[in-house]
């Protein structure tokens, strides 16, 4: 069993083992926009609450959502239909529900410009799908209006019910409206100051800066380029600003080889994934590892539970050192262990001072 829970990992393990000779063959560059972004130029986040009208029964409870009939309440209100506490109480609208609107509002963008947004049940709903969100205010974090939200709203889920039997295939509490959104107000944003635009690695790696500062230089000229620290480089940029987008776009495309990440060993727990980057290192060990299963079977009338406990035996196994990611991969596939089985040997490796990576769980 355990090596068959394992199977998956040691096939990809191998696979990419055996493809370690041509990346050490072949150089790869990356372009300067892959690898870091403008400062100030940033995407901002929008929200609203709003309606989705059109149900097929399958909308809020709304004696268990007050919201949504106050929400409701207060729309009709803008129309001139006007309704009492108490008539507003007594509402039992299966065909609407209160759904949560959220978009992002790309750098640059003006009024007009349409932007999708996601539609997310907030009640009780059992589905939105066939829906149709009436016009909803996005906020932005300031607080102000940035745009304006209505339209059909698509679900790729789909569900049936008949009598306690119900069948479902993807989710159908959420969707999509593409183009659904119209920018109302743009967010300034200015590209650098004075004369000087700054880049932004992804992540803080002091060679990459000074390999991106290198080819910057190399293409625009000595001195265009400099870097701050380890994730920011500052340049020199025309102040005219046609000249400014077209000297961007150059930077932009410029190919970079950038400098091998450090080692790391990611995990997740949750999943069993396991990935690992090309300078992982193990110093020599010796592992045991065994497993424990508890196994109870429902009781039966006039007889208890059957519960039994085994314990596999956690053979002592010698661990070679790995210079390279296919030396790693061969020593862990020789303990034969199962996805979380590894996960609790990477960690006790990495205790030990075995494991020459830095250990993420995630």
């Amino acid at each position: 069993m355990k090596a068959n829970n394992g199977k998956w990992f040691r096939q990809a393990a191998i696979s990419a083992a055996c493809l370690l000779p041509l990346w050490g063959q072949q150089a790869y560059a990356e372009r300067v926009r892959d690898l870091a972004s403008i400062q100030g130029v940033r995407d901002n986040q929008l929200i609203g609450y709003g309606i989705v009208v059109g149900l097929d029964n399958t909308g809020d409870q709304t004696t268990q959502t007050p919201m949504t009939t106050q929400a409701l309440g207060n729309m009709l209100s803008q129309m001139g239909v006007n309704l009492t506490t108490e008539q507003a109480v007594k509402l039992q609208l299966k065909n609407v529900a209160g759904v949560v609107v959220t978009a992002t509002l790309p750098a640059f963008a003006k009024p007009g410009q349409p932007i999708d947004v996601t539609v997310s049940s907030m009640g009780n709903a059992k589905s939105i799908r066939g829906g149709t969100l009436l016009m909803t205010q996005m906020k932005g974090a300031d607080g102000q209006v940035y745009a304006m939200a209505q339209g059909n709203v698509l679900v790729g889920g789909i569900g049936a019910t008949s009598g306690n039997s119900k069948v479902t295939v993807n989710h159908l509490s959420a969707g999509r409206i593409p183009g659904g959104a119209t920018v109302e107000r743009s967010v300034p944003t200015a590209v650098g100051q004075g004369g000087f635009i700054y880049y932004e690695l992804g992540r803080t790696d002091f060679g990459t800066a000074q390999v991106v500062v290198e080819a910057i230089n190399k293409r625009m000229g000595d001195g265009t380029a400099q870097a701050v620290d380890g994730r920011r480089i500052a340049v020199r940029a025309p102040e005219e600003l046609n000249a400014r987008v077209a000297f961007l776009g150059q930077i932009d495309n410029l190919d970079v080889r950038p400098v091998a990440s450090s080692a790391k060993v990611v995990i997740n727990p949750r999943t069993g994934s396991v990935v690992m980057t090309q300078k992982v290192a193990l110093e020599p060990c010796s592992v045991a590892h065994g497993s424990l299963s508890v196994t109870v079977d429902g009781a039966q009338a006039g007889q208890g539970a059957d519960i039994q406990v085994s314990q596999a035996n956690g053979t002592l196994m010698n661990v070679k050192a790995g210079a390279n990611l296919a030396d790693v991969v061969r020593a862990l596939n020789s303990l034969g262990a199962n996805p979380l089985d590894l996960l609790a040997i990477l960690q006790a490796m990495k205790a030990a001072g075995a494991l020459r990576a830095d250990l993420e769980v995630i």
